[in-house]
């Protein structure tokens, strides 16, 4: 029988990601002040909040391309410094709110790029890489695109890649900056869905949002940034309430429910 050492089952024990304290500032000004927050194995947390509020240097500080002006960043259980690069490439994926290609490629090689962290230096893609980037297209409904080049995609396409570059990567820990911008409506829930399986698969998803009627029907728990560095985090039902919208967003929001579900509106 293996017995595990009181240091591992700490660690299967911890969150995912924890906050402690954590500022995220810009100059002089703080974005985000004293953010405390646990984000464990089956959870999915939306992140909203008005433009320029720090939402996506937010998800940015919490993938470790950024340091926090105060505070500590755990994760799984150890300080973001004691992570190797590459190691923390395997435990955690970030989907940046705009990504580029400057140069010509097929879908297929861009959607192993999520694989490297997971392939030994100097070594090739094997079959078993080639499947889970497959397997990851065939998810966001881009089967049989893999010989395109990338460049003569869509704009909902290309994100759809990579989304499914983030998927292929296989974290525990998804950080998505507006995975749903560009994608048209049936093509922002089933990214949502996905997101919402690996979640359920035992994964913690943070998501930044704008329509907080998505984050209403997908997420566990959701986290408000205002603009004065002050913030909010609960569960949905708790946080996400037309009150703390009309205040969040500067604008008069209302609820009601359809067909089982809580709607927000603008009113």
């Amino acid at each position: 029988m293996l017995v595990e050492s009181a240091a591992s089952q700490a660690q299967a024990a911890a969150p995912l990601l924890e906050c402690r304290g954590i500022d995220v500032c810009v100059g002089s000004r703080t974005l985000v002040r004293g953010l405390d927050l646990q984000i464990g194995r089956g959870s999915m947390l939306a992140v909203l909040g008005p433009n320029g509020s720090g939402k996506s240097l937010s998800l940015h500080t919490l993938a470790g391309l950024r340091l926090p002006s105060a505070g500590q960043l755990m994760i799984s259980g150890r300080p973001l410094a004691d992570w190797p690069r590459r190691a923390l490439a395997r435990e955690l994926a970030l989907l940046p709110q705009n990504v580029e290609d400057p140069f010509p490629a097929s879908v297929i090689e861009t959607v192993l790029l999520g694989r490297h962290p997971h392939i030994a230096q100097w070594q090739w893609e094997s079959a078993r890489d080639l499947a889970i980037a497959s397997n990851a297209l065939a998810a966001v409904g881009l089967a049989g695109y893999e010989e395109r080049d990338v460049l003569t995609l869509s704009g909902g396409e290309r994100r759809r890649a990579a989304l499914a570059a983030v998927l292929a990567q296989t974290p525990r820990i998804f950080l998505l900056d507006e995975p749903t911008n560009q994608l048209d409506p049936n093509h922002q829930l089933e990214a949502l869905q996905l997101l919402r399986e690996r979640a359920d698969a035992g994964a913690a998803v943070i998501v930044t949002l704008h329509d907080p009627n998505l984050a209403e029907r997908f997420a566990d728990s959701a986290l408000l940034i205002g603009k004065d560095g002050n913030w909010q985090c609960g569960s949905v039902a708790d946080t996400l309430t037309a009150q703390h919208l009309s205040a969040l967003f500067d604008t008069r929001f209302e609820a009601a429910h359809i067909s089982g579900r809580r709607v927000f509106f603008q009113a």
